[in-house]
């Protein structure tokens, strides 16, 4: 297997453009602020010897964006819809209007804004599952 140069894996004309990290200047001196000579020299002070990958990668050529996303499209129509029962249990359950109206409709109850949100969030998920949260 050949080594290939980060140039050569780079594909300049759909992934630089938008993604520019920094040079090898601005590495340097980013490395040097933390105290190393290189940023290798960061690498072999973090990374653990045991997980350190010392082989290059096999890593395919460059594909663009939409060659991509056509191909995660393909993966995704492999998928099968089918019908989901979430919720299909409390069909019968009655909730009465001054409860839905002053509690479940009442943002104020549930936002983040308000000390109760803890205490009533944990009261509506044991007033779903039917438990009588009043003894």
């Amino acid at each position: 297997m050949t080594r290939r140069t980060l140039s050569e894996l780079e594909n300049h004309d759909d992934f630089i453009r938008r993604h520019v990290g920094p040079g090898p200047a601005e590495q340097q001196e980013m490395a040097q602020a933390l105290g190393y000579d290189s940023l290798d020299a960061l690498i072999d002070d973090t990374v653990p010897e045991l997980i350190r990958r010392r082989e290059p990668m096999a890593i395919n050529a460059p594909q663009t964006e939409q060659a991509v996303l056509a191909r995660l499209r393909e993966i995704a129509d492999r998928n099968r819809v089918l019908r989901t029962c979430i919720g299909m249990g409390y069909s019968d359950t009655f909730t009465p209007a001054v409860i839905q109206r002053n509690v479940l409709e009442n943002p104020g109850w549930y936002t983040a804004y308000t000390p109760y949100q803890p205490e009533i969030s944990h009261t509506l998920r044991w007033i779903t599952a039917g438990v009588n949260v009043s003894e």
